[in-house]
């Protein structure tokens, strides 16, 4: 059955490879993406290919969460129903690490920003519906007062931070959501791979990126994963495992996500 697929991150790495995957399957694909230049000529390209869907585009700054309900309000439009949303974008490395409101630039991107989209976008998501949130196997304790913008830290050490903490309100609202749904899956989708966010934090080339690609598309549509809500998905053993202790922690998950929506909230410009 064809999907409504949403996508974040759609013009490099991981994401454009996912994109030319699930177009080519025939699937309605909602692609997000920074630079319209770029986005403009993925829908192109992946418009000519054979047996592809209907594609949309949207431009969205997620590091600006007012530009993040903009986009939310454009897919709300048009769109009454989402099948899956696939918050793939996230950023490791940049020279300005600091946003323009004081906050981490890695918390905004990879933890806010897709907590928000999907929120917002959660009257569209019935109960078989999926989130796939982009994890990683880099996971550390989360720093209150860094993810809330008054402790500054090292790069590795803010995305880590930041893929605990999607871990942990991936978990959060799979729990809280486990009857009513949607579904939401964490995964890793492997260590090192060949995308952009590799190359420029590590300076290698990287792993097959299709190993990444492979475990999305089946976390988006694979029945395996249809009673995987808040679990996560260990790509690098190509396994669900056991998640970091404070992931497993319903207290410290749960005040992961009341300073998130507090966060949200204050930058509700």
């Amino acid at each position: 059955m064809l999907k409504i697929i949403l996508l974040t991150g759609a013009t490099d790495g991981i994401g454009l490879e996912t994109a030319k995957k699930l177009a080519s399957m025939g699937h309605t694909l909602l692609l997000h993406g920074r630079n319209e230049t770029k986005l403009n000529d993925i829908v192109k390209n992946l418009s000519a290919l054979p047996e592809t869907g209907i594609i949309e585009s949207y431009i969205c700054d997620l590091s600006n969460l007012n530009d993040v309900r903009s986009f939310a309000h454009q897919v709300m439009k048009r769109h009454q129903k989402i099948d899956v949303i696939i918050n793939n974008a996230g950023i490791y490395k940049t020279a300005n690490t600091i946003t323009s409101e004081g906050y981490d630039i890695r918390f905004v991107v990879n933890t806010f920003a897709p907590y928000l989209l999907t929120q917002m976008l959660s009257p569209l998501l019935d109960k078989e519906a999926r989130v796939v949130n982009l994890s990683s196997a880099a996971q550390s304790p989360v720093n209150l007062l860094a993810m809330e913008g008054k402790q500054e830290l090292s790069d590795g050490d803010a995305y880590a931070q930041s893929k605990l903490a999607i871990t942990m309100w991936s978990r959060y609202l799979g729990i809280m959501n486990k009857e009513m749904g949607p579904i939401f899956i964490a995964v890793n989708p492997g260590s090192f791979l060949a995308s952009k966010m590799v190359k420029d934090a590590f300076g290698v080339a990287g792993n097959d990126i299709n190993i990444g690609v492979s475990i999305l598309v089946r976390a988006a549509l694979d029945p395996d994963f249809s009673d995987a809500t808040g679990k996560y998905y260990d790509n690098d053993n190509a396994a669900f495992a056991s998640q970091h202790p404070d992931a497993l922690d319903n207290k410290k998950c749960e005040r992961i996500v009341k300073s998130i929506e507090l966060t949200i909230d204050k930058l509700n410009l």
